[in-house]
């Protein structure tokens, strides 16, 4: 982990219990197709395999796939990445932020909210309170931290066209200027899955929510809107359990994720389902619709659904007490 060497003051923001099993019949709602087969080949076997036994998956961790490549976090890390490039979303920055934003995180923290470093950093971004970057308790706060990140960076003239590395750089001023460059492909393959500009190319293989840790229906849609709210901005997200499922222990939380890319409601629609899959683990999703995709938790892939959806439009179903 790079750590902090003399980083400056930042630049002033603008003004402005067993695993329960879920039911087989979900296998009769949706269909694999047949392109997906071979790309969750590998998945399916190995948590297949677990399931026949009723346990989790052996190892639980989230992929984002570019270029044929798969890039792994663990479900922690994929939670802590929602948020940094939704924020970025939000704030309706480019995805190159983004993709700066994660490759500071991994190198500073590993992408974990730490609440130690060199000297006096904490936090994601290993920032500073001796700095300016802010008291302790509030840089601690990610949502803080990686709007501070942020505010710096969208200072810095030209960092769209800058080397990742470089741009990480000249806002965190570390001892080890270069060492952000390693962290490049990775953050590029899950800041174009959480931006949307990668449909279905995120995903997570999760245990299935153990009986012990579920929580009531309209506490479990809370957790999920709120996480919205806090994430992406998306304040508008609305709760309702479906009368049509045959489980009533699980509900389904709609969403317009058109404000989150008014130019592109589809795109953001994307982002905001890919997100709610990095989110999971915290949120209990177990179910994310987005356009004629759905990504099943039981699955750990994106199948065929039988309906679609209205651009924009994103459910996500999460597993809650009978």
């Amino acid at each position: 982990m790079a750590l902090l060497a003399e980083a400056g003051p930042p630049v002033p923001p603008p003004a402005d219990g067993p695993p329960r099993r879920r039911p087989v019949r979900r296998a009769l709602k949706y269909v694999v197709a047949v392109g997906s087969v071979s790309a969750v080949a590998t998945i399916g076997i190995v948590v297949g395999l677990n399931r026949l036994t009723g346990a989790g998956p052996v190892t639980e961790r989230c992929t984002a796939v570019l270029d044929g490549s798969d890039w792994y976090l663990s479900p922690g890390q994929a939670d802590n990445a929602a948020l940094v490039v939704g924020t970025s979303v939000a704030r309706g920055l480019p995805a190159r932020a983004a993709t700066i934003g994660l490759a500071t995180a991994l190198q500073e923290s590993k992408l974990v909210n730490i609440d130690y470093g060199d000297r006096d950093s904490v936090g994601l971004f290993q920032q500073r309170p001796s700095q300016g970057w802010g008291t302790v308790g509030e840089i601690m706060d990610p949502v803080y931290s990686t709007n501070a990140f942020y505010d710096v960076l969208v200072e810095v003239e030209g960092y769209e066209d800058m080397a990742v590395t470089d741009a990480a750089q000249t806002v965190q001023r570390s001892g080890f200027p270069d060492a952000y460059a390693q962290h490049e492909m990775r953050s590029r393959a899950w800041a174009s899955a959480l931006t949307g500009n990668s449909p279905a190319a995120l995903s997570c293989e999760l245990a299935p929510v153990a009986n012990a840790d579920q929580i009531a229906p309209d506490a479990a849609r809370d957790v999920v809107v709120g996480r919205l709210g806090r994430d992406l901005g998306l304040a508008s997200a609305t709760g309702a359990a479906d009368p049509n499922r045959q489980d009533p222990a699980s509900s389904t939380v709609t969403v317009d994720a058109t404000p989150l890319t008014p130019d592109d409601p589809q795109r953001g629609a994307w982002a905001t389902g890919q997100w709610a899959v990095a989110t999971a683990q915290t949120t209990q999703a177990v179910e994310v619709h987005v356009a004629d995709r759905v990504w099943l938790r039981e699955e750990a892939a994106w199948v065929a659904a039988e309906t679609r959806l209205s651009p924009g439009e994103v459910r996500i179903t999460v597993d809650a007490a009978e």
